[in-house]
C-alpha cells in the first residue's frame, strides 16, 4: 500500500485495486495535487476511488467531495450517518456493517461525534479511527474521564482478534501528556502492522516524541511518520 497524508485526519490509501480517501476537507491550494495533499479529481481519473466522512465537524468532513463526481464516475462515498446531505452516498451508523461486494466496512462508535471505519479490501483491513479517542482531559472531572476510558476501551476491545494491517490513530497534543493514551491502549489490545499518528494540529514534531517514548518501546518500530502535508507516509 501507498498512504500518503493529506491535512490532520485525512490520508489517500493506494490499495492498488482502490484509491480511499478518508476524512478530507482541505481543499486548498487551488491547483494542488496529491503532493501537496489537495485532491485534484482529474489527477485520480480512472481509478476506482473510495471516499469516507468519519463524521460532520468541520476538519473531518467537507461538501466539496461531492464536487468530484463529474471526473470520476465510479466514485463512491461512505459516510457517518450523522452527516446530513442530499447527495447519493452509503450511509453507516456504530454497530453497522456495509457490504459493497469488492470492499466492506464495519463502523465502531466514536467517543466524541460520529463512527470509526474498519475497511477491508484488496486483502488488507484499515483501521481509520476518526474522533475515536481516549479523550483524557486534565481540566474535567473524574466522572467525565472515568466514562471516556470505560467507552474508549470497550470500542476497541471489539477489535481484539482483528489482522488489521494499517491503523490511523488520534494522537492530539490538546491531551498534553495524556497524548499517548488512546494510541497505546489501541496497540496493546488489538494492534496493528503499522499505526500512523493523525489528529495532530500540524505539530509533526510529536510522532518523534511519542516514538521517543518508553511506553511505545514494544511497537516503537511500527509508528509511521511523515512532517508536511502531501508527504508519502513511511511506512
Amino acid at each position: 500500500m501507498e498512504v500518503r497524508y493529506l491535512f490532520h485526519s485525512g490520508f489517500a490509501v493506494d490499495t492498488g485495486a482502490h484509491l480511499l480517501i478518508f476524512d478530507y476537507y482541505k481543499d486548498t491550494p487551488r491547483g494542488g495535487k496529491l503532493a501537496d495533499g489537495v485532491i485534484d479529481p482529474a489527477e485520480i481519473s480512472g481509478r476506482d476511488v473510495v471516499v469516507f466522512a468519519s463524521h460532520s465537524h468541520g476538519d473531518h468532513y467537507s461538501p466539496v467531495i461531492f464536487g468530484w463526481r463529474g471526473a470520476l464516475p465510479r466514485v463512491r462515498y461512505v459516510l457517518s450517518d450523522d452527516i446530513r446531505t442530499r447527495e447519493e452516498a452509503f450511509r453507516i451508523g456504530p454497530g453497522e456493517t456495509l457490504d459493497l461486494g469488492d470492499l466492506s466496512v464495519r463502523a465502531l462508535r466514536s467517543t466524541d461525534a460520529g463512527a470509526a471505519f474498519l475497511v477491508r479490501t484488496d486483502g488488507k483491513t484499515i483501521f481509520h479511527a476518526g474522533d475515536l479517542n481516549w479523550w483524557h482531559w486534565n481540566g474535567e472531572t473524574d466522572s467525565y474521564n472515568t466514562r471516556m476510558a470505560r467507552d474508549y476501551r470497550r470500542e476497541i476491545d471489539t477489535l481484539r482478534g482483528e489482522k488489521i494491517d494499517l491503523a490511523f490513530l488520534p494522537v492530539d497534543p490538546r491531551l498534553e501528556d495524556k497524548y499517548l493514551w488512546g494510541i497505546d491502549y489501541f496497540m496493546r489490545a488489538a494492534g496493528a502492522d503499522m499505526a500512523v499518528p493523525m489528529h495532530l494540529w500540524e505539530q509533526y514534531g510529536l510522532i518523534g516524541r511519542l516514538r521517543a517514548e518508553e511506553t511505545v518501546a514494544p511497537y516503537r518500530a511500527r509508528i509511521a511518520g511523515y512532517s508536511r502535508r502531501g508527504e508519502r507516509v513511511s511506512l
